[in-house]
């Protein structure tokens, strides 16, 4: 399952960190128990997402306090629409990740097998430390996927809930049952990437598999309260088909509920799939019709302008309770409860009495 052309881990390396979710076997080498991949390595091997490997016979971390940045988003680009909207998110990343999407559109940090890249260095009360300076409610593990720098981000998220920061994970959902309750008992709000809805796309377009991913929405849905929003990035002739969005949309329905949003976003030529061509906004269209007649009360299309498919509104009376322009908050039409001010309908989510104002704005933010 690794690329033995990785440089072995060795003892003096920056970012080392212990990990427990791996095992030996009986054949000498050790078994990685954090995703479904379930590497098995030999010593100084690298695994699949090239941040976890063994050392010492014992897997290990080695992207600990090493990030390739810090830079204050607006929430709704995580996606996220309906935890606190308008407001700033602190966002950051490591490298590596344990799917092989061709598709990625993070690539050059996901895929990344520099370490170099890693330039910021942080520990988790720093990083508490400057989301609370800069004003930001939340801190997101995202740009490539959290799951993988487990122990990191669980000691960050630690770090920032001591602060009142709150915890936001972007990931495609593909780990095991025991880290998974681990790392999500740490998280507010996530948003998991749901690639598209047939085994032959997850496995052909990124190296992984769908149902492992289905478990973790289901489990997060039925099991915890963080919040779930859902994202789709629609890529022509592959994962677009009104067959695939319909048993999608269907599915979600009948197993996370109406209320769980879903958010249609417009793929770019990019990585291995530079032949393909970007996603009309029709598509996307279309997808947010079929979800909506499918019975998905909140379904979004991102990567566009469309101020339509972009905002939020109340499913009971039609109200537009959340005006947006990209990333920019209009009209605001919930009260203080986080209903709608016309019918009195409770909007799900995670809202304040008012709306933030950070607008689209993206800040670089250095550790101090």
């Amino acid at each position: 399952m690794s690329d033995r052309r990785h440089a072995p881990i060795q003892r003096g390396d920056p970012g080392l960190a212990p990990t427990r979710w791996w095992h030996a076997l009986p054949d000498g080498r050790v078994q990685c128990d954090l995703c479904p991949r379930a590497c098995t390595l030999a010593e100084g091997q690298r695994g699949l997402c090239f941040v976890r490997g063994r050392l010492d016979d014992a897997v290990v971390l080695t992207t600990w306090g090493r990030s390739s940045g810090f830079a204050l988003d607006p929430i709704e680009k995580k996606p996220l629409n309906h935890f606190l909207p308008g407001t700033p998110v602190l966002s950051f990343g490591t490298a590596g990740c344990n799917l092989a999407c061709k598709f990625c559109q993070n690539w050059d940090i996901s895929k990344s097998r520099d370490m170099d890249t890693l330039m910021a260095s942080a520990g988790p009360r720093a990083i508490a430390d400057a989301a609370v300076r800069s004003g930001a409610k939340s801190v997101a593990y995202t740009y490539n996927d959290p799951v993988i720098f487990h122990e990191y981000a669980i000691d960050v998220a630690q770090a920032c809930r001591e602060r009142g920061i709150k915890n936001v994970a972007v990931t495609a959902g593909y780990i095991c049952a025991g880290p998974r309750e681990e790392f999500f008992r740490h998280m507010d709000a996530a948003n998991v990437d749901l690639k598209g809805f047939s085994e032959d796309f997850y496995y052909r377009t990124t190296g992984a598999h769908l149902q492992p991913v289905l478990d973790t929405l289901m489990w997060l849905k039925q099991e915890t309260q963080v919040w779930l929003e859902l994202t789709t990035l629609l890529i022509p002739g592959l994962n677009d088909s009104d067959a695939e969005l319909h048993a999608m949309t269907q599915w979600v329905r009948e197993n996370l509920g109406p209320d769980v949003p879903m958010h249609f976003t417009a793929f770019h030529p990019d990585h291995k799939l530079r032949d393909i061509p970007a996603t009309p906004a029709a598509t996307l269209q279309r997808a947010r019709r079929i979800a909506r007649e499918n019975g998905i009360r909140h379904a979004y299309t991102g990567n566009i302008q469309d101020t339509g498919g972009g905002s939020t509104f109340c499913h009971h009376c039609g109200e537009l309770l959340i005006e947006r322009d990209g990333y920019r908050l209009g009209r605001w039409g919930l009260d203080a409860h986080g209903a709608c001010g016309r019918c009195g309908t409770a909007l799900p989510g995670v809202f304040e009495a008012q709306a933030g104002d950070w607008g689209a704005k993206r800040l670089r933010v250095a550790m101090t």
